[in-house]
């Protein structure tokens, strides 16, 4: 998944996840194999433009090559189009899917206004059980006790490293650090201002809403507590003084980073260890860096945790057709065990019969780190309308890092003003 905006969190104004999708201009659609075949067919959507949408096209053409009773008509959906056409298409303003894509963080909002469908009778016809899937992952479509998604991954934060800065400066290049000590160590290492070289360019926008949670979460904190917005609580403040600390008392990150700033020096070399995305991982490779990857550090104080979202399958409430709902039923049964091509994206699918039992995923060099951290990660909480209420946060913590604003005075202004939007 490429550069543009990720209205996957709800973030816009704030969030320029450049990295997370490719968009094209306009929608793409493709049966491909599956073209002018009798069966009935299943529309399905999905925000991937980028270099992962041609992954799962194949998946599709494999599923319409592998029977003749259904065919699913996939269509992608700009990134940075892609709510507000699943808003107009529930609202009826326009011809919907039968089933889509919707990230973690989403779900709520849309099972609120009733606009999804409880798929207990989809997950029976399909053989699949809850237990076929990362827990994390499957509870992430829980809501009142109604299952309303049925997920193909989760994407946590994980650590990039460059191998050959590490070999450079001393350090083993199959060794990334574990905890903090041996991260502002080891950037500390590799960092040499004199060749414009760091450690660890601290990014102050995005992938920042990935990076702070983890820290803060790490720290035992809590971004919401009683419902009420938590961000200036004494884990959340730690969380964002470390990570201010990096650049103005440790010294191994430039000043101001800008959008993209941390992609940049990474590809240049001068960037020695960066905490993004397993949607980073096709980027890396065609740059032809030499590139190690883990688990993110313990970079907090109290447990292991990294931040996460995820895409996931789920039904519009408004599809009543009998025929369609066995066909998505079919579909999603062939995805759970079919979804090695995904992985080659570099993601970790949820489901498993690929990351437990798939030997060729076992032997793949990110995803299984991926997969491994699935059991620790942590999603948006859940709450509807969290990306306004977000909002604040990612402003503030964009100033504190610039240096602009002490970390308390910050958060302490993220919370109010978040307070305010909650109790509107």
């Amino acid at each position: 998944m490429k550069k543009k905006k990720w209205l996957g969190l709800a973030l816009a104004s704030v969030l320029a996840l450049g990295t997370l999708a490719g968009c094209t201009s306009e929608k793409e659609s493709g049966k491909s194999s599956g073209e002018g075949g009798s069966g009935t067919e299943i529309t399905y959507w999905a925000p991937f433009s980028g270099a992962d949408g041609p992954r799962m096209k194949t998946i599709v053409e494999n599923y319409n090559k592998s029977q003749d009773k259904y065919d699913v008509d996939f269509q992608i959906v700009p990134q940075t189009d892609y709510y507000k056409t699943v808003d107009l298409s529930l609202s009826g303003q326009k011809d919907g899917p039968d089933v889509l894509i919707m990230h973690t963080d989403q779900i709520l909002n849309y099972t609120e206004k009733n606009l999804l469908k409880d798929l207990t009778d989809t997950i029976e016809k399909t053989g699949v059980k809850p237990e076929d899937y990362s827990e994390t992952a499957w509870k992430s479509g829980e809501i009142d006790g109604k299952q309303y998604s049925i997920p193909l991954d989760i994407h946590p934060l994980v650590l990039y490293y460059n191998k050959d800065m590490f070999e450079a400066a001393g350090l083993d290049p199959e060794k990334a650090p574990t905890n903090r000590e041996e991260f502002v160590a080891a950037a500390k290492a590799m960092t040499d201002t004199s060749k414009n070289q760091y450690g660890f360019v601290v990014p102050t926008l995005w992938p920042n809403q990935f990076i702070y949670p983890t820290v803060f979460y790490q720290n035992g904190g809590e971004l919401l507590k009683d419902g009420k917005p938590n961000y200036n609580s004494p884990e959340g403040v730690e969380a964002l003084a470390f990570l201010r600390s990096l650049i103005d008392k440790e010294k191994v990150s430039p000043e101001n980073v800008q959008q993209d700033g941390e992609v940049t020096l990474f590809l240049q070399g001068k960037n020695g260890m960066q905490l993004n995305g397993p949607w980073m991982m096709e980027q890396w490779d065609k740059a032809g860096i030499n590139y190690g990857v883990a688990e993110v550090p313990m970079l907090g104080t109290k447990e292991q945790a990294v931040y996460a979202n995820g895409h996931n399958f789920v039904i519009p409430a408004s599809v009543k057709d009998s025929k369609k709902l066995e066909g998505v039923a079919d579909f999603l049964k062939y995805v759970a065990e079919n979804t090695m091509e995904w992985a080659k994206s570099g993601q970790a699918p949820a489901s498993k019969a690929i990351y437990e039992q798939n030997e060729e995923f076992k032997q793949m060099n990110q995803q299984p780190k991926v997969a491994a951290q699935f059991e620790y990660a942590k999603f948006a909480p859940s709450i509807a309308n969290w990306g306004q209420i977000s909002d604040p946060l990612w402003a503030e913590v964009n100033l504190a890092l610039l240096g602009k604003k002490d970390p308390q005075k910050a958060l302490d202004d993220a919370t109010k003003k978040a307070e305010q939007i909650l109790n509107k």
